[in-house]
């Protein structure tokens, strides 16, 4: 299968993007970026990020849109849609859910819920909907890790995967495994490694294997390979540069 587009989670430079949003998507793609996943906006209108990602020559095709627990879900979704759909955005995906380092089957149950009732409505307006894992979803419940059991209670067309390969491997599991087995329930993917320590560090200079998991994601037709930074030796950007040259040295780009 054709090589999965290399793009970045814009979630990795937000200390820029809180100074200067639009200005730091062309810093991005002046990088050598091609395609952003997006996690806030700024308050800049979709239509005029949405000129903005098009002057700077970047695809948006996923947006990282945060579930608040304590307003309806419904309301909030329709509100998030409405955006998405203007800017043209192709995922909408949930980057967390509180599920807690101790789930039980019924905090599964609960969750699998929400997300059902807030896929239902992205799927109606055209988007596909999407779950990123971090750690936590790799606690076994009765044996089995709470994440498998999500992804068993809701269908595959209402919920997709967004592994991140990073927090699976602190979860204690193999990331090019868990491509594996949800194959074609995997279209995008992060890229983000960790020290030792479980401190973040730059691709290839962490505990994940990335030989096997980028063929996973080769093998299994991901669309997406998305890098995602939350802490940094060197400043954000160019941490974003480092993990650039990384893909690019390796044919990736």
């Amino acid at each position: 299968m054709a090589k999965p587009q290399v793009g970045i989670q814009l979630y990795s430079v937000r200390d820029l993007c809180e100074k200067d949003y639009l200005g730091t998507i062309r810093q991005i793609a002046g990088i050598g970026y091609r395609n952003v996943e997006l996690a806030g906006y700024y308050g800049v209108s979709a239509r005029e990020l949405k000129a903005a990602l098009a002057d700077a020559g970047l695809n948006a095709p996923s947006a990282h849109i945060g579930l608040n627990l304590s307003e309806p879900i419904a309301d909030q979704v329709k509100r998030q849609l409405e955006y998405a759909q203007e800017l043209g955005l192709k995922r909408y995906i949930v980057p967390y859910y509180p599920l807690g380092d101790n789930p039980t089957e019924d905090d599964v149950a609960k969750m699998a819920a929400v997300l059902e009732e807030a896929a239902a409505i992205v799927i109606e307006g055209g988007l596909k909907f999407g779950y990123h894992n971090h750690a936590f979803e790799f606690k076994k419940v009765n044996g089995t890790p709470a994440i498998d059991l999500l992804l068993q209670r809701v269908s595959p067309e209402l919920l997709f995967a967004e592994f991140d390969l990073g927090w699976v491997k602190v979860g204690g599991e193999d990331p090019a495994a868990y491509v594996k087995k949800y194959a074609g329930r995997v279209p995008v993917v992060h890229a983000k490694d960790f020290k030792e320590d479980g401190t973040d560090t730059e691709i290839g200079r962490g505990s994940v294997d990335w030989d096997s998991a980028l063929a996973a994601c080769e093998e299994t037709g991901v669309e997406y390979i998305i890098i995602e930074q939350e802490r940094y030796d060197v400043s954000s950007l160019e941490s974003a540069k480092l993990n650039y040259a990384w893909f690019k040295e390796r044919g990736w780009i």
